[in-house]
């Protein structure tokens, strides 16, 4: 599997002072109170603290799905807050990818579909969209399932097709929510392997929303959130 394609110098991710606030008819509630932290190329980061705590909301900031109410996201060297919603959404599609707790997958559609849709989004041609998830799939070791449809597949397995989808694009990030949480702790060890892996050979930038402390022990760079404010950042040697 190729290498990511986009920008390779500087940080992949710089917030400076981040805030995000909900308004829940007249009380305002903060999410995210004034954040700033870098996330370099190739590391494999994790966003640890209790529920409620703004991990999601944190990682939503970075994937551009929710917009800061103040302070500056940069993601590959863009300021998001200057892309309206039709760039915005092909930013996403060409720069990052997304794996979910609950898989996500499209149920009609067979791995090797569900594996090819974002390309779909990028208008790449068909022969190219097939060869890349083909390559996927056997890269996550699924080249024998395919044809099958997530309801026909185990929770590992659908796992394994969501990483494969969020790395199609040879993207130069990879958000994950909680990505082990309906998984048994052998299945998750397995994914969670198989991730640091693929983060490894595709020198994508992996950062993950999690509770897992088997996630955490992989992990380069931890920062802590705690009532929407980064409280900690422990740093675990160099990318290699």
């Amino acid at each position: 599997m190729a290498a990511s394609t986009g920008q390779n110098e500087g940080p992949v991710v710089r917030l400076d002072q981040v805030v995000k606030e909900y308004r829940m008819g007249t009380v305002v509630v903060p999410a995210v109170a004034g954040v700033s932290l870098t996330l370099e190329p190739a590391r494999f980061s994790v966003i640890i603290g209790p529920s409620g705590s703004g991990k999601t909301t944190l990682l939503n900031l970075i994937g551009c799905i929710d917009g800061a109410t103040g302070g500056r996201v940069e993601v590959c060297g863009t300021d998001v807050s200057t892309l309206d919603d039709d760039r915005l959404s092909d930013f996403r599609a060409r720069h990052i990818g997304f794996i979910f707790q609950n898989f996500n997958l499209i149920p009609v559609l067979s791995a090797i579909e569900n594996v090819e849709y974002p390309l779909l989004l990028t208008g790449m041609a068909k022969a190219e969209r097939r060869r890349r998830a083909v390559a996927l799939l056997e890269a996550v070791g699924l080249a024998d399932q395919a044809r099958r449809r997530p309801n026909e597949m185990s929770g590992g397995q659908r796992q394994r097709v969501a990483i494969a989808r969020a790395l199609v694009g040879e993207p130069d990030l990879v958000l994950a929510d909680e990505p082990t949480a309906n998984l048994d702790s052998r299945t998750g060890a397995a994914i969670i392997d198989l991730m640091h892996e693929m983060q490894a050979r595709a020198r994508t930038t992996f950062v993950f929303s999690t509770h897992d402390p088997a996630v955490m022990e992989h992990a380069d760079s931890i920062f802590v959130i705690r009532d929407g404010l980064l409280v900690e950042t422990r740093e675990r040697g160099a990318a290699a």
